[in-house]
């Protein structure tokens, strides 16, 4: 296959003043620094994210699955929102929001990065803080240096309406992307300190750049539709053992129609210029992994997904669980923002 050609042949690297008033000299370094940022930001990616578009993903050193001498927190948020896949009636729906060690709510001058994280078929909200010691290690790759002190959101696209079947978590499914957007984000990032200047729909674009949406297996489809809905809100993506399913679904992926679909997409909204990165992950013992492979093959065999946007990596005997997930974020991460 091609895609086991491009893999076995690939090496992974990891990466690893204005004058005398005071108010003025404020005012003036604030500016400068959001020019600097901004011209730099493109740049700045494009060096960062340089390593092969395939490749096997590193193990998470054992250190990191321990308790960390500085810890986050994990607050739980209720929020209003609305019964998108069913009758539309208003809801209230939670989430599970990590703030890292040493975050203050009241100093609005430190602004953050923030992730979004989804789960797959029966699961729930907040349980990326609960398995397989995942909290520990977004703790110690903070204290360590390897990311930046970020916000990580646990939500669900389940609520007290879902069935919580196959069918109906798919339907649930496709219909987050509007709950994400109207209702998550908002709730999430009108409370707390990120890059979003308040909860409007037009400053919560203007921060896309520092905004990131991941999800396994029935989550990673979720991440593959938030691309699709949400690109103006969302810069990267971690969809982890899972494709896209715009058109067709499970047993009837379609990579071909979607592929297509995403490649028009970046065409038609300049997100070749705009930035975005995707970066995708499978285990090799995944029961699902074929639709990954499948649906990274046709992304690879594209000339607009450069591995500044898209890459590729497997986990070596990974399985369909959360602690192949722990090993795609631990990559992923150093590669964001």
């Amino acid at each position: 296959m091609i895609i086991m050609t491009l893999i076995v042949c690939a090496a992974l690297i990891v990466l690893a003043a204005c004058g005398n008033d005071p108010a003025a000299d404020t005012s003036a370094e604030a500016d400068t620094a959001a020019e600097d940022r901004d011209a730099d930001t493109e740049e700045e990616m494009k060096q960062k994210i340089n390593i092969p578009q395939t490749g096997w993903t590193d193990s998470v050193p054992s250190g990191y699955l321990s308790a960390a001498s500085e810890q986050g927190r994990v607050d739980r948020l209720d929020y209003e929102s609305k019964d998108y896949a069913g009758s539309g009636a208003d809801i209230t729906k939670t989430a599970y929001v990590y703030t890292p060690y040493g975050y203050d709510q009241n100093d609005t001058d430190t602004e953050y990065d923030i992730l979004y994280l989804m789960h797959g078929w029966g699961g729930h909200a907040g349980e990326y803080f609960e398995m397989a010691n995942i909290r520990d290690m977004f703790d110690n790759m903070i204290e360590k240096g390897d990311i930046k002190p970020m916000i990580i959101v646990s939500a669900t696209f389940y609520n007290e309406k879902s069935s919580g079947d196959f069918g109906s978590s798919v339907s649930e499914l496709r219909a987050f992307w509007q709950d994400f957007r109207e209702n998550l984000m908002p709730a999430v990032e009108g409370k707390y300190n990120t890059y979003a200047e308040s909860a409007s729909d037009s400053d919560l674009m203007a921060s896309r750049d520092h905004r990131a949406f991941g999800g396994f297996s029935l989550g990673s489809v979720t991440t593959w539709l938030q691309l699709c809905y949400n690109y103006d809100y969302i810069r990267y993506y971690v969809p982890m053992s899972g494709s896209c399913w715009y058109y067709g679904g499970y047993g009837n992926f379609r990579f071909e129609d979607n592929v297509d679909f995403i490649e028009d997409l970046v065409k038609d909204n300049d997100l070749g210029e705009r930035g975005y990165f995707i970066y995708h992950a499978v285990g090799t013992r995944d029961g699902v992994k074929d639709q990954s492979i499948g649906m990274a093959e046709e992304m690879l065999s594209r000339e607009a997904f450069t591995p500044d946007h898209y890459v590729f990596y497997q986990k070596s005997g990974g399985n369909h669980d959360h602690y192949a997930v722990r090993e795609y974020l631990y990559n992923a991460l150093p590669l964001l923002f």
